[in-house]
């Protein structure tokens, strides 16, 4: 275990923390437990509270331009006010339940390229707060999650990105303040029509919404567009779907336009037998990220609050997820005083 020594304005000698997780990751929906040890330090202090929070990696969109900011997005209380003996060794049991629309960050236990999270930890001493713990944290597709990506890939869909957009959904029920959007380049049967997809999970405990938005080509006699397709699919159905053929019915009809963003649709229900795919292959590479939104997108900052929001610039795409944590960590230890490793 590494320990982190906490709060450098209270000299050599202070409390030390470290934050261990029993598992590495969980499903949206499903807990996190652990444990956030302590070590008192050369004296007894007085601990006014200890939260875990879960952050992420997120862009968001202004009038000048597009900038990277890591955020918190939900949070737990492990302890209230509480006095740390000099010397002493305390360990705190937790459990953190991550909301249903978590963002996913793996695929069959691959890391997806462009996505990362991490658990904080915050202790509170005499008004001084420490952020100096932070541990990465894989949230693994839900099974249905997983049969429609399977569904894409088998489709020829090339994987490109993923990332998230502060911001809300139109007509989507949002609980957190943005979605994720997992980008592929369009497979063959689809390259005359389309330059590229863009999906969103919406995903509640009974269903998940799926959100698809196809970049349409141009031609000489007319622009190119967007279309939208949205439909509502059960937990339940992840094993008795044939979600090629449900994938491929949902592109061609919003390249078509016969599915819009006003409604949903259930039509593509299952009942087709439980297909057999490859597991996994092809989420871990990536071709950089774009800067495209639309009217179905809604990217301001009022009416979301909540959120405590810090910029950490420089993230470029493209690190592994231990490589981009750490660079928030280092980020977040310059602009609040993080502690040292001991």
């Amino acid at each position: 275990m590494v320990f982190k020594k906490m709060l450098g304005a209270l000299g050599v000698g202070g409390p030390k923390v470290d934050t261990v997780l029993s598992q590495p990751g969980a499903q949206p929906g499903g807990i996190l437990t652990g444990q956030v040890n302590l070590v008192g330090g050369g004296a007894d202090v007085q601990i006014e509270h200890i939260n875990l929070g879960l952050i992420t990696r997120m862009e968001i969109e202004s009038g000048h331009g597009d900038r990277d900011a890591v955020g918190e997005f939900h949070r737990v209380a492990v302890s209230g006010p509480m006095r740390l003996a000099e010397g002493q060794n305390l360990s705190l049991p937790f459990q953190i339940v991550l909301p249903w629309e978590t963002p996913i960050t793996a695929v069959y236990g691959q890391s997806l390229h462009g996505m990362v999270m991490g658990v904080r930890t915050e202790v509170a001493i005499a008004r001084a707060v420490d952020k100096g713990d932070l541990d990465p944290v894989q949230v693994h597709a839900l099974p249905v999650q997983e049969r429609i990506l399977d569904a894409f890939l088998k489709l020829g869909f090339v994987f490109k990105s993923a990332d998230l957009e502060y911001g809300q959904i139109m007509g989507a029920q949002q609980t957190l303040p943005f979605y994720q959007e997992i980008e592929f380049f369009p497979a063959q049967q689809y390259a005359h029509a389309i330059n590229e997809v863009e999906l969103t999970f919406v995903t509640g405990p009974h269903a998940v919404q799926v959100v698809l938005e196809l970049d349409k080509r141009g031609g000489l006699f007319r622009s190119g567009q967007d279309s939208y397709g949205r439909y509502t699919v059960s937990h339940a159905d992840a094993e008795s779907t044939d979600w090629a053929g449900t994938v491929d019915g949902w592109i061609r009809q919003a390249i078509e336009g016969r599915q819009s963003m006003a409604g949903h649709s259930g039509g593509f229900g299952g009942g087709y037998g439980a297909p057999s795919y490859g597991r996994g292959a092809g989420f871990g590479g990536g071709h950089g990220q774009y800067g495209h939104h639309d009217q179905h997108r809604s990217s301001g900052m009022g009416g979301l609050g909540g959120v405590a929001m810090g910029v950490a610039g420089g993230l470029a795409a493209g690190y592994v997820a231990n490589e981009v944590m750490e660079e928030i960590f280092e980020d977040d230890s310059e602009d609040e005083g993080g502690g040292e490793e001991d």
